[in-house]
Protein backbone atom coordinates (compact mmCIF):
# COMPACT_ATOMS: atom_id res chain seq x y z
CA UNK A 1 0.00 0.00 0.00
CA UNK A 2 3.05 2.61 0.69
CA UNK A 3 3.43 2.64 -3.13
CA UNK A 4 0.58 4.40 -3.87
CA UNK A 5 0.71 7.50 -6.07
CA UNK A 6 -1.60 10.57 -3.98
CA UNK A 7 -3.05 13.09 -5.83
CA UNK A 8 -5.59 15.75 -5.23
CA UNK A 9 -8.78 14.26 -6.18
CA UNK A 10 -9.88 18.18 -6.40
CA UNK A 11 -7.30 19.06 -8.80
CA UNK A 12 -8.49 15.82 -11.00
CA UNK A 13 -12.01 17.43 -10.67
CA UNK A 14 -10.70 21.27 -12.24
CA UNK A 15 -8.63 19.04 -14.68
CA UNK A 16 -11.26 17.28 -15.72
CA UNK A 17 -13.68 20.57 -16.48
CA UNK A 18 -11.52 21.27 -18.84
CA UNK A 19 -11.45 18.27 -20.61
CA UNK A 20 -15.62 18.42 -20.50
CA UNK A 21 -15.63 22.06 -21.83
CA UNK A 22 -13.56 21.19 -25.31
CA UNK A 23 -15.95 18.72 -26.56
CA UNK A 24 -19.47 19.83 -24.46
CA UNK A 25 -20.44 23.41 -25.42
CA UNK A 26 -23.43 22.98 -23.59
CA UNK A 27 -21.72 23.06 -20.28
CA UNK A 28 -21.27 26.11 -18.25
CA UNK A 29 -19.49 26.23 -14.68
CA UNK A 30 -20.84 28.45 -11.73
CA UNK A 31 -18.53 29.05 -8.24
CA UNK A 32 -19.37 31.17 -5.09
CA UNK A 33 -16.06 32.62 -4.85
CA UNK A 34 -14.03 29.71 -4.31
CA UNK A 35 -12.90 29.14 -7.65
CA UNK A 36 -8.89 28.23 -6.71
CA UNK A 37 -9.80 26.21 -3.53
CA UNK A 38 -12.35 24.21 -5.87
CA UNK A 39 -9.93 23.94 -8.74
CA UNK A 40 -12.61 25.64 -11.14
CA UNK A 41 -10.37 28.00 -12.20
CA UNK A 42 -8.97 25.64 -14.87
CA UNK A 43 -12.16 25.91 -16.47
CA UNK A 44 -12.46 29.91 -16.30
CA UNK A 45 -8.81 30.48 -17.51
CA UNK A 46 -9.81 28.21 -20.71
CA UNK A 47 -13.36 29.07 -21.06
CA UNK A 48 -13.81 32.60 -19.49
CA UNK A 49 -17.07 32.96 -21.42
CA UNK A 50 -18.51 29.78 -19.49
CA UNK A 51 -17.35 30.60 -16.31
CA UNK A 52 -19.20 32.64 -13.88
CA UNK A 53 -18.88 33.87 -10.14
CA UNK A 54 -21.29 34.47 -8.56
CA UNK A 55 -19.96 35.40 -5.52
CA UNK A 56 -20.66 34.78 -1.51
CA UNK A 57 -24.17 33.98 -2.54
CA UNK A 58 -24.33 30.52 -2.76
CA UNK A 59 -28.59 30.11 -2.80
CA UNK A 60 -27.90 32.79 -5.69
CA UNK A 61 -26.09 30.19 -7.55
CA UNK A 62 -28.20 26.94 -6.99
CA UNK A 63 -31.44 29.30 -8.84
CA UNK A 64 -28.94 30.57 -11.24
CA UNK A 65 -28.36 27.23 -12.23
CA UNK A 66 -31.84 26.20 -12.77
CA UNK A 67 -32.38 28.69 -15.01
CA UNK A 68 -29.38 27.92 -17.14
CA UNK A 69 -30.80 23.91 -17.09
CA UNK A 70 -34.25 25.66 -17.75
CA UNK A 71 -32.49 27.02 -20.92
CA UNK A 72 -30.60 23.60 -22.38
CA UNK A 73 -27.37 24.27 -20.79
CA UNK A 74 -25.75 21.99 -18.26
CA UNK A 75 -24.75 23.68 -15.43
CA UNK A 76 -22.24 22.33 -12.99
CA UNK A 77 -21.65 24.23 -9.42
CA UNK A 78 -19.11 24.02 -7.19
CA UNK A 79 -18.23 25.52 -3.86
CA UNK A 80 -17.23 23.95 -0.05
CA UNK A 81 -19.27 21.02 0.71
CA UNK A 82 -20.39 22.83 3.82
CA UNK A 83 -21.74 25.85 2.30
CA UNK A 84 -23.43 24.44 -0.47
CA UNK A 85 -24.98 21.64 0.79
CA UNK A 86 -26.04 23.34 3.84
CA UNK A 87 -26.38 26.92 3.12
CA UNK A 88 -27.99 26.19 -0.12
CA UNK A 89 -30.27 23.09 0.71
CA UNK A 90 -33.81 24.40 0.76
CA UNK A 91 -32.61 25.90 -3.16
CA UNK A 92 -31.31 22.59 -3.78
CA UNK A 93 -34.52 20.80 -2.85
CA UNK A 94 -37.10 23.23 -4.20
CA UNK A 95 -35.36 24.79 -7.14
CA UNK A 96 -33.20 21.52 -8.69
CA UNK A 97 -34.41 18.37 -7.34
CA UNK A 98 -38.43 19.34 -6.93
CA UNK A 99 -38.71 20.49 -10.83
CA UNK A 100 -35.71 17.76 -11.32
CA UNK A 101 -33.15 19.78 -13.40
CA UNK A 102 -29.79 18.62 -14.83
CA UNK A 103 -28.20 20.72 -12.35
CA UNK A 104 -24.59 19.16 -11.50
CA UNK A 105 -23.36 20.28 -7.60
CA UNK A 106 -19.76 19.27 -7.47
CA UNK A 107 -18.77 20.57 -3.94
CA UNK A 108 -15.32 20.18 -2.61
CA UNK A 109 -14.03 19.94 0.76
CA UNK A 110 -16.01 17.10 2.09
CA UNK A 111 -15.64 15.52 5.76
CA UNK A 112 -12.98 16.24 8.59
CA UNK A 113 -10.32 15.98 6.12
CA UNK A 114 -10.51 19.35 5.45
CA UNK A 115 -8.02 20.30 8.43
CA UNK A 116 -6.96 22.97 9.52
CA UNK A 117 -10.18 25.15 8.52
CA UNK A 118 -11.83 23.13 11.16
CA UNK A 119 -15.41 22.18 12.53
CA UNK A 120 -17.12 24.83 11.08
CA UNK A 121 -15.41 24.07 7.32
CA UNK A 122 -16.08 20.50 7.67
CA UNK A 123 -18.88 18.91 6.36
CA UNK A 124 -19.86 15.88 8.23
CA UNK A 125 -23.41 15.88 7.04
CA UNK A 126 -23.58 16.44 3.05
CA UNK A 127 -24.48 13.00 2.35
CA UNK A 128 -27.24 12.41 4.65
CA UNK A 129 -28.33 15.85 3.02
CA UNK A 130 -28.32 14.98 -0.32
CA UNK A 131 -29.22 11.25 0.07
CA UNK A 132 -32.76 12.07 1.78
CA UNK A 133 -33.82 14.59 -1.27
CA UNK A 134 -35.87 12.99 -3.83
CA UNK A 135 -34.56 12.78 -7.16
CA UNK A 136 -30.79 13.16 -6.31
CA UNK A 137 -27.76 10.70 -7.53
CA UNK A 138 -25.27 10.69 -4.74
CA UNK A 139 -21.98 10.30 -5.96
CA UNK A 140 -18.83 10.11 -3.77
CA UNK A 141 -15.39 9.37 -5.91
CA UNK A 142 -12.84 7.26 -4.34
CA UNK A 143 -9.81 8.79 -6.01
CA UNK A 144 -8.56 11.08 -8.53
CA UNK A 145 -8.99 8.66 -10.87
CA UNK A 146 -13.06 8.06 -10.34
CA UNK A 147 -13.60 11.47 -9.91
CA UNK A 148 -12.33 12.41 -13.37
CA UNK A 149 -15.01 9.34 -14.58
CA UNK A 150 -17.46 10.04 -12.11
CA UNK A 151 -17.92 13.97 -13.44
CA UNK A 152 -17.73 12.43 -17.05
CA UNK A 153 -20.40 10.13 -16.22
CA UNK A 154 -22.74 12.82 -14.43
CA UNK A 155 -22.52 15.33 -17.56
CA UNK A 156 -23.97 12.57 -19.57
CA UNK A 157 -26.41 11.74 -16.79
CA UNK A 158 -30.08 13.65 -17.12
CA UNK A 159 -30.73 14.96 -13.88
CA UNK A 160 -29.82 16.35 -10.44
CA UNK A 161 -26.32 14.47 -9.26
CA UNK A 162 -24.61 15.42 -5.85
CA UNK A 163 -20.73 14.60 -6.09
CA UNK A 164 -18.20 15.16 -2.86
CA UNK A 165 -15.22 15.73 -3.72
CA UNK A 166 -12.01 15.57 -1.27
CA UNK A 167 -9.42 18.09 -0.56
CA UNK A 168 -6.17 16.17 0.63
CA UNK A 169 -4.15 14.39 -1.87
CA UNK A 170 -5.28 10.66 -0.95
CA UNK A 171 -4.29 7.57 -2.60
CA UNK A 172 -4.80 6.64 -6.69
CA UNK A 173 -6.34 2.80 -6.55
CA UNK A 174 -7.65 3.10 -9.73
CA UNK A 175 -5.85 3.13 -12.79
CA UNK A 176 -7.00 4.70 -16.18
CA UNK A 177 -9.05 2.13 -17.90
CA UNK A 178 -11.52 1.45 -14.90
CA UNK A 179 -15.01 1.15 -15.80
CA UNK A 180 -17.11 3.66 -13.52
CA UNK A 181 -20.82 3.23 -14.09
CA UNK A 182 -23.36 5.42 -12.18
CA UNK A 183 -25.00 2.90 -9.50
CA UNK A 184 -22.84 0.11 -9.46
CA UNK A 185 -20.20 -1.12 -6.75
CA UNK A 186 -16.94 -1.86 -7.57
CA UNK A 187 -15.75 -5.35 -6.02
CA UNK A 188 -11.91 -4.61 -5.24
CA UNK A 189 -10.79 -7.29 -3.29
CA UNK A 190 -12.81 -10.61 -2.64
CA UNK A 191 -12.89 -12.66 0.96
CA UNK A 192 -14.69 -15.32 2.44
CA UNK A 193 -14.99 -14.20 6.24
CA UNK A 194 -15.61 -10.65 6.22
CA UNK A 195 -16.82 -7.39 3.93
CA UNK A 196 -15.47 -4.46 3.98
CA UNK A 197 -18.22 -1.75 2.41
CA UNK A 198 -16.10 1.64 1.74
CA UNK A 199 -17.02 4.79 0.08
CA UNK A 200 -14.80 7.93 -0.51
CA UNK A 201 -11.30 8.35 0.97
CA UNK A 202 -11.95 5.38 3.18
CA UNK A 203 -12.17 2.73 0.28
CA UNK A 204 -8.15 2.78 0.64
CA UNK A 205 -7.83 2.52 4.17
CA UNK A 206 -10.31 -0.77 3.98
CA UNK A 207 -7.87 -1.92 1.49
CA UNK A 208 -5.03 -1.26 3.73
CA UNK A 209 -7.10 -2.66 6.28
CA UNK A 210 -8.09 -6.06 4.54
CA UNK A 211 -4.28 -6.55 3.86
CA UNK A 212 -3.92 -6.67 7.55
CA UNK A 213 -6.50 -9.01 8.32
CA UNK A 214 -5.16 -11.44 6.25
CA UNK A 215 -2.16 -11.67 7.68
CA UNK A 216 -4.16 -12.90 11.01
CA UNK A 217 -5.91 -15.38 9.01
CA UNK A 218 -9.05 -13.13 7.98
CA UNK A 219 -10.22 -12.93 4.85
CA UNK A 220 -12.32 -9.59 3.81
CA UNK A 221 -14.36 -8.86 0.92
CA UNK A 222 -13.22 -4.86 -0.11
CA UNK A 223 -16.14 -3.09 -1.79
CA UNK A 224 -16.38 0.79 -3.36
CA UNK A 225 -19.41 1.69 -3.02
CA UNK A 226 -19.24 5.22 -4.62
CA UNK A 227 -23.07 5.91 -5.69
CA UNK A 228 -24.65 5.99 -2.47
CA UNK A 229 -28.18 6.94 -3.99
CA UNK A 230 -28.93 4.86 -5.78
CA UNK A 231 -27.24 1.93 -4.21
CA UNK A 232 -26.37 -1.49 -5.67
CA UNK A 233 -28.78 -3.63 -3.85
CA UNK A 234 -28.27 -6.70 -5.48
CA UNK A 235 -24.04 -6.39 -4.32
CA UNK A 236 -24.51 -5.53 -1.24
CA UNK A 237 -27.24 -8.34 -0.46
CA UNK A 238 -24.92 -10.86 -2.05
CA UNK A 239 -21.62 -9.91 -0.49
CA UNK A 240 -23.15 -9.59 2.95
CA UNK A 241 -25.16 -13.34 2.60
CA UNK A 242 -21.65 -15.06 2.15
CA UNK A 243 -19.72 -13.20 4.63
CA UNK A 244 -22.76 -12.53 7.29
CA UNK A 245 -20.77 -9.86 8.97
CA UNK A 246 -20.50 -6.38 7.02
CA UNK A 247 -18.47 -3.24 8.28
CA UNK A 248 -18.71 -0.28 6.54
CA UNK A 249 -16.47 3.50 6.20
CA UNK A 250 -17.08 6.32 5.54
CA UNK A 251 -15.63 9.99 6.53
CA UNK A 252 -19.19 10.96 7.76
CA UNK A 253 -21.84 11.49 10.08
CA UNK A 254 -22.44 7.60 11.06
CA UNK A 255 -26.14 9.29 10.46
CA UNK A 256 -27.61 9.29 7.61
CA UNK A 257 -24.55 8.24 4.96
CA UNK A 258 -23.03 4.89 3.45
CA UNK A 259 -23.84 2.61 6.98
CA UNK A 260 -27.65 4.50 7.28
CA UNK A 261 -28.15 3.27 4.03
CA UNK A 262 -26.55 0.00 3.57
CA UNK A 263 -28.20 -0.75 6.89
CA UNK A 264 -31.57 -0.19 5.06
CA UNK A 265 -30.57 -2.62 2.44
CA UNK A 266 -29.78 -5.49 5.00
CA UNK A 267 -32.63 -5.27 7.47
CA UNK A 268 -34.59 -7.45 6.08
CA UNK A 269 -31.26 -9.90 6.18
CA UNK A 270 -31.61 -10.83 9.58
CA UNK A 271 -28.40 -13.29 9.45
CA UNK A 272 -26.34 -10.04 8.76
CA UNK A 273 -24.31 -8.37 11.74
CA UNK A 274 -23.44 -4.63 10.39
CA UNK A 275 -20.92 -2.40 12.09
CA UNK A 276 -20.93 1.56 10.91
CA UNK A 277 -17.61 3.13 11.03
CA UNK A 278 -17.90 6.87 10.77
CA UNK A 279 -17.47 10.40 12.54
CA UNK A 280 -20.00 9.32 15.97
CA UNK A 281 -22.43 12.35 16.24
CA UNK A 282 -19.57 14.96 16.57
CA UNK A 283 -18.31 18.43 14.62
CA UNK A 284 -15.08 17.95 13.01
CA UNK A 285 -12.46 20.39 14.57
CA UNK A 286 -8.70 21.86 13.47
CA UNK A 287 -5.66 20.00 12.86
CA UNK A 288 -3.86 17.52 9.82
CA UNK A 289 -5.97 15.31 8.04
CA UNK A 290 -3.36 12.56 9.43
CA UNK A 291 -4.40 13.56 12.97
CA UNK A 292 -7.89 13.74 12.41
CA UNK A 293 -8.04 10.87 10.74
CA UNK A 294 -6.73 9.02 13.90
CA UNK A 295 -8.57 11.14 16.40
CA UNK A 296 -12.00 10.18 14.91
CA UNK A 297 -10.80 6.44 14.58
CA UNK A 298 -10.64 6.50 10.77
CA UNK A 299 -6.87 5.63 10.01
CA UNK A 300 -6.07 2.60 8.99
CA UNK A 301 -4.96 0.93 12.68
CA UNK A 302 -7.80 2.37 14.35
CA UNK A 303 -9.78 0.80 11.78
CA UNK A 304 -8.34 -2.45 11.71
CA UNK A 305 -8.95 -2.47 15.62
CA UNK A 306 -11.97 -2.16 15.08
CA UNK A 307 -12.49 -5.02 12.59
CA UNK A 308 -10.56 -7.72 14.85
CA UNK A 309 -13.04 -7.05 17.56
CA UNK A 310 -16.41 -7.06 15.28
CA UNK A 311 -14.81 -10.25 14.14
CA UNK A 312 -15.02 -11.76 17.80
CA UNK A 313 -18.60 -11.22 17.83
CA UNK A 314 -20.47 -14.83 17.30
Amino acid sequence: MKDWKLESARNAYGEALVDIGRTNSEVVVLDADLAHATQTCKFAEEFPERFYNIGIAEQNMVCISGGFALSGLTPIISTFSLFGAGRAYEQIRNTICYPKLNVKIALTHGGITVGEDGGSHQAIEDIALMRVVPNMTVIVPSDSVETRKAIHAAVKFEGPVFLRISRSPSPVIHTDDYDFEIGKGHMLRSGSDLTIIATGIMVSAGLEVAENLEKQGISATVINIHTIKPIDRELLIKHARETKKVVTMEEHSVIGGLGSAVSEVLASEDIVKHKIIGVNDRFGQSGSPPELLHTYGLDPETLLAACLDFMKIK
